[in-house]
């Protein structure tokens, strides 16, 4: 038992040590966004999914996050620079906390990564925040994919664009409206086109 923890243990700090590695040079902060966020008619029509309990919660968890400097402050840092879609769309920057990603822990209040999308003034908008967890370590405790609130989250098989082992996601478009859904990994309504960095 203790070698098998072992092993998942080295396995998580493998993965975090990756990433770290992976880390390009800090982005520039953002400017002042509007609290408008997304229009009734959605959050009623997220309601009735039961999906509007978890952007509520996401952008309570959030919202000082509008601020990028004081996600860097809590230990959020850009990896994988500004991520497009395969075909349209993106996810956008993503800011990974290396502290909460790989403790197999999900935790509403507390997402693993926040995003941002950069905008043409060289500012970033915070546009939502995505929850991961590597799938060995959550299948070594669990049965079935992880689900929060409600929301089944997606698996990322390896090999993959970002160089981790497989996992589990979850993106919630709690700040920007995405045409095909809350809780898909692609928002077609975001764009990397303002984005300078590496």
């Amino acid at each position: 038992m203790k070698k098998e923890r072992l092993v998942k243990n080295w396995y998580s700090t493998l993965a975090i040590a990756a990433l770290m590695a992976a880390a390009p040079s800090r982005a520039l902060a953002q400017g002042q966004h509007s609290h408008a966020g997304f229009g009734q008619e959605l959050l009623q029509g997220l309601k009735s999914t039961g999906g509007g309990a978890l952007v509520r919660t996401v952008r309570e968890a959030t919202e000082r996050f509008k601020d990028v400097k004081v996600a860097e402050d809590e230990g959020y840092h850009l990896l994988f620079g500004c991520v497009s879609g395969p075909d349209a769309g993106a996810m956008g920057m993503h800011f990974v906390n290396r502290s909460l990603l790989g403790d197999g822990v999900i935790d509403a209040s507390a997402p693993e990564i926040v995003i941002y999308e950069p905008q043409s003034d060289g500012s970033l908008k915070l546009i939502g925040a995505d929850y991961l967890v590597f799938a060995d370590q959550w299948n070594a405790t669990h049965s079935s994919a992880p689900e929060l609130m409600g929301q089944q989250f997606h698996l990322f098989e390896a090999p993959n664009r970002f160089g981790l082992p497989t996992f589990y996601t979850l993106h919630v478009w709690a700040w920007k409206e995405s045409p095909t859904g809350t809780f898909v990994n692609w928002n077609t309504n975001v764009s990397c086109n303002a984005f300078s960095g590496q």
